[in-house]
């Protein structure tokens, strides 16, 4: 079970009470009660009076005049019920909670019948959740019974006098029945006819018996469902006997409070109902933990690919909603699914049967698992729900999901559905889930089922039953159900069901007894094969967890501080495939109380489910040690080897009873109680059942074991040092971090605790978002580089993406907690929405030009960039222009998306909620977005999220078209303006490039469109040459992503042209990205450093034309510099592969590759003008390669003279190559393609040592250069090894047009 009371772990005070391990806690009575009459059930009037509230109308409309909704029939009204009984008074372990047992064994209050009517009895369980998670199970049967009370069906004829008098006139008006629709029971086709109407939407005292609902309860520690429901079963068959049963029903009761105990782990039990004898077994400590519920049922109600999605999102903690008529469905599924998460357990609101009137529940801004009863006939587009962005809606009975956007699908799903269809089939089950015809099959199945039981007396069926298997014959899904009948072992063409049964009886004992077996193999096998998936996904965790306090104390003081789980690392080993799913999977609060559990278990007993995983986990290392190839960490998908010897477990307990209870016997009773009269349910004599026998100590003291003894002392022991009272608040914090409610209050529901509740969730939702924007800024910045002063960022992109969806998710529950109307599936879409509305109508109105802020940019020469306006409705309208995107939900991620990568959320969120008129009319006094003080805080953690630089816009939505700015500053000092030729650029981001642009004449600013570039690294600029005035010297060209806002800065300083500089018509830019202004004014609280960027205009002069002027770096500063360089490509290469960022900056940007080796080949160069002619380092690899070209060396070694011979070759090969491409680069461009081609071929290693013994080194070098010096030589060739291993990719704009 999902709960931490569960599995072995009994309650609390196992250990001295023997009570604890009795079977069942408490047998409750509920019904009407015949002194305060017909009341009308509050809870119902409250809950249309919430209704109303919540659809904006007045309270008063909402018909609160005492809560009878006249267009119903009193027959289909809600009337209160009352706990009628329930024994024993109360235990001090598990106390009685009267209104919510009540509640829940009747969730929709008391229900009347008349003999026209079906009045089949239905089974249901519940379940109970306390504050500190442990759960108790409750089974209830309720069935209908003759009113006697006259004053009650006087009444019930009173209200259909008056309700006649309302409806007549609309019954007439439309034939069909306004009423709440016609019970199933009515055949559709002569439904319409007003007579049959009538007849059946009316009470009349002479005519008609009245009925009313009335229910038996057992509450359980532990959720035996099957044999309760067999017990309830036995005990209602004596009531509507003919004969009294053997025994007095106390008898009975008696036994199974007080004489029947928990069967010991491992152990299956035998005691005896009021006909037969009862069976239930429970797992031993190394099985998965009981669960009874069967997954036959779940599987076919919404068919294998269904469930396998709904699980997802309960993994990934969404808020999940269940949709039923049947209450039982509800569990059986709920419970299913949660019984699958082993070994997680679900940590939040847990309520599977979520009674009416607690329907504002569905408010709360926390994940959940509810589920609600839905009303005949209502439509799911009728269904109002508070929040949908994270929804996932279940409608069981129409076998259909809906699921949130956007959400990662489980590893290897599709083998995954696979394997759990061969179980599926095995035991004859479709994989697509079986809604329609298993129903049929079920209600046959139990039909004749229940003839065998209720007919042992003549052995004649009644005739109402021989009807409806007539009709069921004449049904067109016949055929499918004799199909599924055969394969599932049900007999329906054997029955005759005219013959005599007693001969058959045994047989069908004994095919119950099977079918069970089969649910309760079924049930293990399936369950196995989704614990063997966490088994494989998580095997080696435990190497991830971080234990770092040394006690038990300081871990839980320190807990909310602390990182238990070293998530990076265990994400970076896990399959590719694996990570989308699990890198949220980690952040939720079922795996963080997982992880908790195991770092608790060193000071106190483990979780018993952690217990088994961990053993689970070691048996699969011994197999993989002694297994050829061992499995662990990939993506290959294995299947569960563990099927068969789980289902023979069961079968061996089954086969063979441990134990056996006493038998029911003979109470010490007063004469004349226990008197019987068919149909009705006895009123029990309390005395005998409000305590146990004296001493029962038979089973108490084996149940009791030495264990129980051990575990006492151990606790003793262990907790002497901590007081007890501060340890158990320790504890309860500790465990409820990050849990806000498990169950809402099921009692009472005034506005006051209403309120309450929604106070929690402000604070609760306050909490989330402290936690998650310190995670953020945690992860981006690097938790120890923050502090060290390093800001080397290492958050992946993976990581990252989790972690701003996680964010969404949080934004859209606070938009949706207390909102009056939903409008559309986004809460907050819709308020932007609305505020944008309004504020385009004070625009019109106004039509005042807008200021712009400070007007423009100025750089150094004069020619700006506009400034960018910052406003949160042209925000809006970017996304909306947006044409991928398809839903609100999406619009509201993509823009916050965006104006996170703006540094703009909290500012736009701040602004959206300045108007205060608007958020008053949307949400209710109590929502978090009308706390004033929270708001501020909230708005506050966002704030400090703008430190650091996110690309999660331009990084998700790759395939938009953008729209781009582009200004090209040049020098006017020493350059034309004006130039007379043609000038062009190309702009390159990771993402792709822009293609070549020709710029207007004399324009040098421009703006163009195209598809998201990415982050931008490279712009090529060039011109043809052509004309009077075709020199230009640019200072930098600056490019602007017009909806991001991200700017770039592509520093240049050298000039284009012919005949001046190095004679280059075209360059190569490196960009870095500029500090936006709201960067500055928060001052210097980034410490994100800033990216590389191209060399600086001064180093790049003083490489060329303008030497001498600056100071040179001394030799030991250019071997750092090359060590440097290497070193962050080596880096660059160890980084997970989609957080590398950009190889062009290590290689051309400003301390990269192709400028550290440029200052090794400058150093020591003769005079770089020879005759007023600049000389540059390409003047001298075209002197090499005249050389090597010239002379066929030889040398003494023979098999160096080869090597060398191909190094000369491909060398030459390559700046031939360089030289007659079609490009007008000049010669340090020619020098920067050919160092990147020998990074990228690997070849610069081998090419150094030639160059450096080439004779024109002499004449073009001082005796002191680097490149003459052996050693060094030797030293920059090994360095430059270090790279050899990597595979390197240039990025086209580098070398367009050299072909090699």
């Amino acid at each position: 079970m999902s709960g931490s009371g569960s599995g072995a772990a009994p309650g609390p005070g196992s250990g001295s009470s023997p009570a604890a391990c009795r079977f069942a806690h408490y047998f409750v009575l509920c019904g009407i009660d015949a002194d305060s009459g017909l009341e009308p059930d509050e809870l119902a009037v409250l809950y249309q009076w919430l209704e109303a509230d919540r659809h904006g109308k007045s309270q008063d409309t909402a018909n609160t005049t005492s809560g009878e909704n006249f267009d119903q029939s009193p027959l289909r009204r809600t009337f209160k019920s009352k706990v009628l009984a329930h024994y024993p008074q109360s235990l001090e372990w598990s106390p009685f909670d009267q209104d919510a047992v009540n509640m829940l064994c009747m969730p929709k209050g008391l229900s009347f019948r008349t003999q026209a009517d079906s009045k089949e009895p239905q089974f249901h369980s519940f379940i109970i959740t306390r504050e500190d998670g442990s759960r108790t199970y409750g089974f209830v049967l309720t069935f209908y019974e003759e009113v006697t009370s006259k004053q009650i069906c006087t009444a019930m004829q009173t209200l259909y006098q008056m309700h006649n008098a309302e409806q007549y006139s609309s019954v007439y008006a439309s034939s069909s029945c306004s009423m709440d629709s016609l019970a199933s029971s009515i055949d559709e086709g002569d439904a319409t006819s007003l007579l049959k109407l009538q007849r059946y939407n009316s009470y009349d005292i002479n005519r008609d018996t009245l009925y009313v609902s009335k229910s038996i309860c057992l509450i359980t520690p532990l959720p035996f469902m099957q044999a309760c429901k067999k017990f309830l079963f036995q005990l209602y068959k004596a009531v509507t006997s003919q004969q009294p049963p053997p025994l007095p029903l106390e008898s009975y009761i008696h036994n199974i409070l007080y004489e029947v105990p928990l069967p010991p782990p491992g152990r299956s039990l035998k005691f005896y109902g009021v006909y037969e004898p009862v069976i239930c077994q429970r797992p031993g400590p190394n099985e998965l933990p009981l669960s009874d519920y069967p997954l036959r049922e779940a599987f076919e109600l919404l068919g294998l690919e269904n469930l396998v999605q709904v699980f997802t999102c309960v993994l990934l903690e969404m808020q999940i909603l269940l949709y039923s008529q049947d209450y039982q469905r509800l569990m059986t599924v709920a419970e299913g699914i949660t019984t699958l998460l082993f070994p997680f357990q679900w940590q939040h609101v847990y309520v599977p049967i979520l009674p009416a009137s607690l329907l504002h529940f569905l408010d709360a801004p926390v994940p959940y698992l509810m589920g609600l009863q839905s009303k005949e006939g209502t439509d799911r587009s009728k269904l109002e729900l508070p929040q949908e962005a994270n929804l996932c809606f279940v409608d069981i009975d129409n076998h259909f999901i809906e699921l949130p956007e956007e959400f990662p699908q489980f590893p290897n799903k599709v083998d995954f559905i696979q394997e759990l269809s061969e179980v599926l089939l095995q035991f004859g089950i479709p994989p697509e889930g079986s809604l329609h015809c298993s129903e049929s099959a079920t209600k046959l199945k139990n039909m004749v089922l229940k003839d065998l039981v209720n007919d042992k007396k003549n052995g004649n069926t009644p005739t109402n039953n021989i009807s409806m298997y007539e009709l069921m014959k004449g049904n067109e899904t016949i055929a499918r159900l004799q199909a599924l009948a055969d394969r599932t072992g049900v007999t329906v063409e054997k029955i005759d069901l005219s013959a005599s049964l007693n001969e058959k009886e045994k047989d069908f004992k004994l095919q119950c007894e099977e079918a069970e077996l089969r649910d309760y193999q079924l049930n293990v096998q399936l369950r196995e094969v989704f614990a063997s998936r966490f088994i494989q996904m998580f095997a080696d965790y435990e190497a991830f967890v971080i234990q770092t306090a040394q006690d038990m104390e300081s871990w839980l003081t320190n807990r909310e501080q602390m990182q238990n789980f070293d998530k990076a690392s265990f994400l970076s080993d896990q399959p590719e495939p694996y990570l989308p799913f699990l890198s949220r999977f980690i952040e939720t609060q079922m795996f963080a109380t997982f992880i908790d559990n195991k770092i608790m278990s060193q000071w106190e007993e483990k979780d018993p489910l952690l217990r088994v995983f961990d053993s689970r986990i070691e048996k699969i290392r011994l197999y993989n040690v002694r297994a050829p190839t061992p499995t662990l960490r990939t993506s290959i998908y294995q299947k569960c080897n563990s099927l068969k010897e789980a289902a023979q477990s069961i079968e061996q307990r089954l086969m063979k009873m441990d134990h056996t209870a006493i038998h029911p016997h003979l109470l010490d009773m007063k004469i004349g109680q226990g008197k019987y009269e068919q149909g009705f349910f006895p009123k029990l004599q309390s005395d005998v059942l409000a305590t146990g026998p004296a001493n029962n100590n038979r089973w108490v003291s084996r149940s009791a074991t030495a264990q129980r003894r051990k575990e006492r002392l151990r606790q003793h022991s262990e907790h002497i040092g901590l007081d007890n009272d501060l340890r158990e608040k320790y504890m309860q914090e500790a465990r409820s971090l990050g849990k806000n409610m498990r169950q809402p209050k099921l009692s009472d529901l005034s506005p006051a605790v209403i309120a309450q509740t929604n106070w929690k969730f402000v604070e609760g939702l306050l909490k989330e978002c402290r936690m998650k924007t310190k995670r953020m800024l945690v992860e981006k910045m690097g938790h120890e580089a923050v502090e060290l002063g390093h800001g080397e960022a290492n958050i992946t992109g993976l990581e990252e993406n989790t972690l701003i969806a996680s964010l969404c998710d949080l934004l859209e529950r606070i938009w949706s907690h207390g909102l009056q109307v939903k409008q559309g599936k986004s809460a907050l879409w819709s308020h932007l929405i609305q505020f944008q509305d309004r504020e385009e109508k004070q625009e019109h109105l106004t039509d005042s030009p807008v200021a712009l802020g400070p007007e423009r940019r100025k750089s150094d020469s004069g020619i700006m960039l506009p400034t960018l306006r910052v406003s949160l409705i042209q925000d809006m309208r970017h996304i909306q222009n947006m044409s991928e995107i398809k839903t609100d939900v999406g619009r509201a991620r993509a823009w916050i998306r965006l104006s996170l990568e703006k540094k703009l959320l909290s500012q736009h969120l701040k602004q959206l909620l300045s108007n205060q008129l608007l958020t008053k009319k949307l949400y209710k006094r109590y929502a978090f977005l009308r706390c004033e003080e929270e708001r501020e805080q909230f708005l506050y953690h966002l704030l400090s999220l703008n430190a650091v630089d996110y690309f999660c816009f331009t990084s998700v939505f790759t395939t938009i078209m953008i729209p781009y700015r582009s200004v090209i500053i040049p020098i006017k000092k020493l350059s034309n303006a004006i130039i007379t030729s043609n000038p062009w650029i190309c702009v390159s981001g990771e993402l792709g490039d822009t293609g070549v642009m020709q710029i207007p004449k004399n324009l040098l600013e421009m703006t163009f469109e195209c598809q998201n570039l990415g982050k931008l690294t490279t712009v090529q600029i060039g011109h043809d040459n052509s004309g009077l005035l075709a020199k230009w010297l640019v200072d930098c060209v600056m490019v602007r992503n017009e909806i991001t806002g991200h700017t770039y800065r592509f520093p240049c300083g050298r000039w284009l042209g012919k005949g001046i500089d190095d004679g280059s018509l075209e360059r190569i830019l490196i960009g870095e990205l500029m500090a936006s202004a709201s960067d500055e004014d928060l001052g210097k609280q980034c410490r994100t450093p800033p990216q590389q960027k191209s060399p600086t205009t001064t180093r790049r002069l003083s490489i060329t034309s303008l030497t001498g002027k600056t100071s040179k770096p001394s030799a030991g500063q250019i071997q750092e510099g090359i060590g440097e360089a290497v070193n962050n490509i080596v880096k660059h290469f160890h980084k997970p592969e989609k957080e590398r960022g950009s190889l062009t900056v290590l290689l051309c940007g400003e301390n990269g590759l192709v400028a550290a080796l440029e200052q090794v080949f400058h150093h020591g160069f003769k005079s770089a003008r020879i005759f007023h002619k600049n000389v540059f380092i390409w003047d001298f690899v075209e002197k090499a390669v005249a050389y090597f070209e010239t002379t066929g060396q030889i040398l003494d070694n023979e098999d160096d003279v080869l090597i060398q011979k191909s190094s000369c070759k491909t060398f030459c090969h390559y700046v031939n190559a360089i030289n007659t491409a079609p490009r007008s680069i000049g010669k340090d461009g020619k020098f920067q393609i050919l160092v990147c081609l020998g990074t990228r071929d690997h070849l610069l290693p081998q090419w150094i040592p030639l160059l450096a013994e080439c004779p024109a080194i002499t004449r073009m070098y001082e005796e002191s250069a680097l490149l003459r010096d052996h050693m060094t030589v030797n030293s920059l060739i090994r360095i430059l090894q270090t790279i050899q291993d990597f595979t390197i990719v240039l990025e086209g704009s580098l070398i367009k047009g050299v072909d090699v």
